[in-house]
């Protein structure tokens, strides 16, 4: 067996902690700054209208996700336009898009969530002990380019050589590839990484499949138990020993 050497981490809910509240303003400021948008150029759309498109937006890209593929942010925008009205992203002003484009975009720094409290510190005995770090994480509605800015500002990115983004590279967990992508930025191979993450599915299946060791965080309430992870912790302080365990395991 072989000693484990990277750690992968997903970004949602499990280095940075996100609310129903927070997550419907984000929704609600994408809304309102492209109904300003539209407006000003002219057009009698109404928030209901915008509402819908979203809900349609979301839908489409839940099916598309569910292909283990992702779209590109700038699609995603396309398909939220064009579920207003048919073909409207063709007619509008590169401006009005490149707006909508903004505020779809920017919401996040408006109501950002949290760090995980013991991200800091897990994170830094992770480096400390020599494990090399990396980042594996679907984008949903934010793309990669504002993670990794968030990241910057929050002092988190210096810690990952190397981060994957499924918008930035149009495939979505528990895809393979994504996993072997990352640990091949790493240089390193499955058997010798761990990746944890709060999603059976995306993480846990994702992991396993690859052939890596995959750590469940939390007690993954009304999930689906489609794998079964190889250590579950409760908390992310518990990631340090939950590593050793499976050195020692690998060994």
């Amino acid at each position: 067996m072989s000693a484990i050497e990277a750690v992968t981490f997903d970004l949602w809910q499990t280095l940075i902690i996100d609310e129903r509240e927070l997550g419907r303003a984000r929704t609600r400021r994408r809304l309102e700054g492209a109904l300003e948008a539209l407006t000003g150029a002219g057009y009698g759309f109404s928030f209901e209208q915008l509402q819908t498109a979203y809900r349609a937006c979301f839908r489409t890209c839940r099916a598309i996700h569910a292909e283990e593929k992702d779209v590109t942010f700038d699609e995603q925008v396309t398909i939220f336009i064009d579920s207003i009205e048919e073909n409207l992203y063709q007619r509008l002003d590169s401006q009005v898009v490149d707006s909508i484009s903004y505020w779809y975009a920017e919401a996040f720094f408006d109501f950002p969530p949290p760090v995980a409290p013991e991200a800091y510190g897990v994170l830094e005995e992770l480096r400390r002990r020599g494990y090399r770090l990396g980042m594996i994480s679907n984008t949903g509605m934010t793309p990669g380019r504002l993670f990794r800015r968030y990241l910057a500002q929050h002092d988190l990115l210096d810690f990952f050589q190397t981060l994957t983004f499924s918008d930035e590279v149009r495939l979505a967990k528990p895809s393979m590839e994504m996993f072997h992508m990352t640990l091949e930025a790493l240089g390193t191979s499955p058997e010798k990484a761990v990746h944890l993450g709060d999603h059976i599915q995306n993480d846990v299946l994702g992991a396993n499949r690859a052939g890596m060791k995959s750590v469940l965080l939390g007690a993954a309430e009304g999930q689906v138990k489609v794998a079964t992870p190889h250590l579950q912790i409760e908390s992310l302080k518990e990631l340090p020993q939950a590593l050793e365990t499976l050195q020692w395991n690998s060994l």
